[in-house]
């Protein structure tokens, strides 16, 4: 019983540290370095997308906590 959970904890683990390197990746940075020098004018012009930045960094969080949970869990499960 305690190898299948463990089993589907490292599952989940691994599905939630793809997902979270995937919405860091989609995230736009502070300084946007050479693509922001590329893009800005286009920002100016059409605008920048608030809304999806704003739904990425709430995935992110919740993703990040998702990972520290079953991070914790997998060590007590196997401690």
């Amino acid at each position: 019983m305690q190898e299948r959970l463990y089993a589907f904890l490292i599952v989940i683990h691994v599905l939630v540290a793809f997902g979270l390197i995937a919405t860091v990746l989609l995230q736009s940075g502070k300084a946007a370095g050479l693509s922001g020098a590329i893009a800005g004018g286009a920002e100016q012009v059409f605008g920048k997308k608030k809304g999806m930045d704003e739904i990425l960094s709430r995935v992110t969080t919740g993703l990040a906590i998702a990972f520290m949970v079953t991070s914790i869990s997998l060590t007590l499960i196997k401690g």
